[in-house]
């Protein structure tokens, strides 16, 4: 597969908001059939398309990319066997080919889970899309299509804006905005006829204070507050609470809504408490995320999702009464 016929079948994912991991040799030593720039994308089942070596590297990859996928998170993978000391931010693997050669992967997630609408004309707004393609961030050009919408109007039809915002699918919504005008363009949203379920997804201001001026520190502090939403980090377990119910999803987990108490999720493979805040894995079926401590219960929950779904609503029931 050549490289334009990959990019043609990433646009076409990205069209049906599919998933997917694209992986890069970025370094090997021979022995190996992989070379430097050899490209592949991953879906989340583990398909594969493009090359990226043989299969004694392809069990590696197909894994290392699906977890990207699930946590949002790019990944610099090893495989060898030369006895080489693991570095930090590596994840080293054992090659499994006689061969022993070596190969080095990037491995970028493009993820649903990390879409971003970023809405305005300001220079904020420009250098906001510059950090978020950066960050490997995938920027959308619809709320619609966006789990977070950052709003950069600033000044230039900020309540029209909003009100779009806020009329969308859209998880989270950021505004950069002082909390006075903040509250003012609320009021203005009640009057339009928003609910206060909705009202309570948005955050502004988007960022914390730290004293930015320019515009290009104004779209990084507004960053951190969408990176922090993207991961359901950093924002307020009510803020969740409302937004799941705004739009007609389960509570989140660990929620005051939800049978768990804190940040934590109840495993439904092992029955483990794991913080929604550090977990090894993230699997969302039927609209819910699962949470999850190791990679044997992950697993084991992908290979049948309605089994461990229903031992959970169980499970939240026996809670509740």
């Amino acid at each position: 597969m050549t490289g334009h016929e990959l990019m043609r079948v990433a646009q076409a994912l990205n069209e049906r908001d599919e998933p997917y991991a694209m992986v890069t040799v970025v370094r090997v030593a021979a022995p190996t059939s992989a070379y430097v720039g050899a490209q592949a994308i991953v879906r989340r089942d583990g398909t594969i398309e493009g090359w990226i070596g043989g299969g004694c590297a392809q069990e590696v990859v197909i894994a290392a990319a699906t977890e990207a996928i699930a946590t949002g998170e790019p990944r610099l993978v090893r495989i060898t066997n030369t006895g080489e000391v693991p570095e930090a931010g590596v994840e080293q693997h054992a090659m499994a080919c006689a061969s022993n050669g070596t190969i080095e992967l990037f491995v970028q997630p493009c993820s649903t889970r990390m879409s971003l609408c970023v809405m305005g004309d300001t220079p904020a707004a420009h250098d906001a899309r510059f950090f978020a393609q950066r960050l490997g961030i995938r920027l959308v050009d619809a709320p619609d299509a966006a789990r977070v919408v950052l709003l950069a109007t600033q000044g230039n039809r900020d309540a029209e804006a909003l009100e779009s915002a806020l009329a969308s699918t859209a998880r989270h919504v950021l505004m950069i905005a002082s909390r006075r005008k903040a509250d003012s363009l609320r009021n203005l949203m009640r009057v339009r006829g928003i609910d206060e379920a909705r009202l309570a997804c948005l955050q502004a201001p988007a960022g914390p204070d730290a004293g930015a001026k320019t515009p290009a520190e104004i779209a990084l502090v507004a960053m951190t507050g969408v990176l922090a939403a993207l991961r359901d980090r950093g924002v307020a377990t009510e803020t969740r609470d409302a937004a799941d119910a705004a739009m007609g999803a389960p509570p989140a987990p660990g929620s005051a809504i939800g049978a768990e108490t804190g940040a934590t999720f109840i495993n439904p493979v092992c029955g483990i408490a794991v913080s929604t805040a550090t977990p090894k894995h993230v699997e969302n079926y039927d609209g819910e995320d699962y949470y999850f401590c190791c990679n044997g219960c992950w697993n084991t929950f992908r290979q049948n999702p309605a089994k461990y779904a229903a031992i959970r609503r169980a499970s939240l029931g026996k809670i509740s009464s």
